[in-house]
């Protein structure tokens, strides 16, 4: 014999259902498109990546967290819409990674090698910046790069005065 809920009951377990589905359902998933950005390093040597484009407050927000494989020649380019001191961490971020603070006119100002993956040190620009460029830890080291050099692409042209 099967039990049956009075109809008050059953109504009240069909609105608690529907209440609960939107706090269930997986969050939807931040996308990123992509650019070319090439860094033009002193003596003129080119590196050329392929960056995804955090531009806007999820995409930032977002960034590289959950990630454990980034190609050798990509890279994450955060554009903060407007010049101010940054400040970034590696919270949920499994990749050790390299950062390159930018001001508006592509001149890397900062650069901070080898954050901690999973650690919530804050990593600070110290100066005012316009962008950051993440980038697989070691290619900092490994390419020769350095405050002065110059990054350059549609997005950080685009923003120059």
């Amino acid at each position: 014999m099967r039990a049956r809920l009075p109809r008050r009951a059953g109504s009240a377990l069909v609105a608690l259902f529907l209440w609960l589905v939107p706090f269930c359902a997986p969050a939807a998933e931040v996308t990123f498109d992509t650019a070319p950005l090439q860094i033009i390093a002193a003596g003129g040597k080119v590196y050329r990546f392929t960056v995804e484009l955090a531009v806007d407050s999820d995409q930032r927000a977002q960034g590289l967290m959950n990630r454990r494989h980034m190609p050798r020649d990509r890279g994450m380019l955060f554009d903060f819409g407007e010049t101010r001191r940054v400040m970034m961490w590696m919270k949920d971020t499994y990749l050790p990674l390299d950062m390159l603070f930018i001001a508006r006119d592509g001149k890397v100002e900062a650069v901070r090698e080898n954050a901690v993956p999973l650690s919530e040190a804050i990593i600070d620009s110290r100066v005012p910046v316009a962008f950051v460029l993440e980038l697989n830890a070691g290619t900092v080291s490994r390419l020769g790069l350095a405050p002065g050099d110059i990054v350059d692409s549609q997005r950080i042209s685009g923003a120059k005065p």
